[in-house]
């Protein structure tokens, strides 16, 4: 690959925020430029270097083979120059910039939405992007920064940390149970409508919950928002799988079988290698760390002290300042 005098990091930055999202219209948004100014500097990296970086379709951008390899090397160069600019700037005015955030939507919405302003009002200089919609985040892509996930990746360029356990209980609202037939076993369950996610979209295992609870369940409502499944509930609509952090500010929601149905499941904080010295990355993941560690009841039924993984990060962090190197 030969280049010239030509080629500046101005072009990196501006072919990095096509690659991440195969628009140009989205890339001028980003870099609050043109559209036309995108295309002219995607069209003079290329004669630059003497390679084509995409193909071009009416869908948008998609990176060739050269254009993939190409993008490696641009990341690690961006990712030096936030590091230089970091040592290069002192106090608050280093950490500045933009960090997206990819969570589910029940962690985002009944969790981690009212903490923001916390971390906001501390870090000014700093813009969250929250991203909650129902698909996996690509953090190789640096679609997100940082990623909560019910599952995390087997391998990959990722720091991977346990975040918390967390309850999950069958509820019902006190007035449906009330009315309805009385439920004294888990077969009995079966002679009752539930609510739960639509089985063709459940994008990760983790919320395939109505087989662990009984394998002849199957839902009479489905959807892919667990806002919807509360909303399903709340109104009498059936019986639901619902984790305790959101219905322990429902008062109208009486679990079922408490004695004999309880699931667990668990988040995990992933973040790309390449941005784990970012400072402003490391201060979001630090954040959420304090902020889930800070509020185990709100997780776990039965309240217990944090996980063992939420220690060794906090120790983790005050020596080296980022996520420990584990995939899981």
């Amino acid at each position: 690959m030969s280049t010239n005098q030509n080629f500046t990091w101005d072009d990196l930055q501006y072919f990095l925020a096509v690659a991440r999202t195969g628009q140009l219209s989205t890339a001028a948004r980003q870099l609050r430029t043109s559209h036309a100014t995108v295309s002219r500097r995607i069209d003079r990296l290329e004669f630059s270097l003497k390679v084509k970086l995409f193909e071009r379709n009416p869908r948008g951008y998609v990176l060739t083979a050269i254009g993939q390899r190409f993008i490696e090397a641009a990341e690690r160069i961006e990712a030096e120059a936030d590091r230089l600019q970091a040592d290069l700037m002192s106090g608050t005015t280093a950490q500045r910039g933009v960090v997206r955030l990819s969570t589910p939507e029940g962690f985002a919405n009944f969790f981690f939405a009212d903490k923001i302003r916390s971390f906001c009002d501390s870090h000014p200089n700093i813009t969250l992007e929250l991203v909650t919609i129902q698909q996996i985040m690509s953090l190789s892509r640096k679609e997100a920064d940082i990623a909560v996930s019910l599952d995390p990746p087997k391998d990959g360029p990722y720091l991977t940390e346990k975040l918390t356990d967390y309850s999950l209980n069958v509820y019902a609202t006190k007035s449906y149970l009330s009315q309805a037939a009385p439920i004294r076993s888990r077969q009995d369950l079966l002679e009752h409508p539930f609510i739960g996610y639509i089985e063709d979209m459940i994008f990760v295992p983790g919320l395939d919950y109505l087989g662990d609870v009984h394998p002849g369940i199957k839902a009479r409502f489905q959807s892919s928002s667990i806002f919807a499944q509360l909303t399903a509930t709340l109104n009498g609509l059936g019986l639901c799988v619902l984790p305790h952090f959101i219905t322990r500010s429902q008062p109208d929601l009486e679990i079922v079988l408490p004695d004999e149905v309880e699931l667990r499941r668990a988040y995990w904080l992933m973040c790309h290698r390449d941005l784990s010295q970012i400072p402003r990355v490391r201060m979001v993941a630090d954040y959420i760390f304090e902020a889930v560690r800070n509020n185990q009841d709100a997780f776990l039924r039965s309240y217990q002290a944090p996980e063992e993984g939420a220690r060794r990060h906090s120790a983790a962090i005050g020596r080296s300042g980022r996520l420990s190197n584990r995939s899981a």
